[in-house]
């Protein structure tokens, strides 16, 4: 029983044809993706160029090249890494930092402990913490005592102030 050469040789042909098309088809993909791969990595066109030409042009051994070369992140991962890091950065900017010392302090403070500046004061109507240079409550809206009073008519200016009391104490 002797096989067919016919039969053989249509069958080589054969497999040697799906062979050559799952290689093309392999090295197109390999282009395809090392495009799209290092468009993601590199802004630099010259970059981009020559890593797609590297693998068009050595094929496996190209794409070997191209993976120990490429950048190890992407364009995205970099820009997230910044965002962070900036995020980061105006965190600790936006601590308060004493006036006298240029230590940080915190909001609640009305003196600093390092070197006894004074940060805020107290509203003499609600008791909560202010600004120094505030001539206003934010809170309950009552002028601070001794500053200037718009709108105030000559009649106003002339009464008496009432006597001042204590600030609530907070609890």
């Amino acid at each position: 029983m002797n096989p067919d050469p016919l039969a053989t040789s249509n069958y080589a042909l054969f497999l040697s044809a799906w062979g050559a098309a799952f290689v093309a088809a392999l090295w197109i993909s390999l282009m395809i993706w090392t495009y799209r791969d290092i468009r993601a990595r590199a802004r630099d066109p010259l970059a981009r160029f020559l890593a797609v030409i590297v693998v068009v042009l050595l094929f496996l051994p190209g794409l070997v090249v191209y993976l120990i070369l490429r950048p190890m992140h992407t364009l995205e991962e970099e820009y997230q890494k910044t965002l962070e890091e900036e995020a980061l950065l105006q965190a600790i900017e936006e601590s308060p930092v004493c006036p006298g010392c240029g230590r940080r302090i915190k909001d609640a403070w009305t003196v600093c402990p390092n070197c006894h500046t004074k940060i805020k004061k107290a509203c003499h109507q609600c008791g909560k913490l202010m600004e120094l240079p505030w001539n206003l409550c934010p809170f309950c809206g009552t002028p601070a005592p001794g500053m200037r009073r718009e709108g105030m008519t000559i009649d106003d200016a002339l009464r008496p102030l009432p006597a001042e009391e204590p600030p609530p104490a907070e609890e």
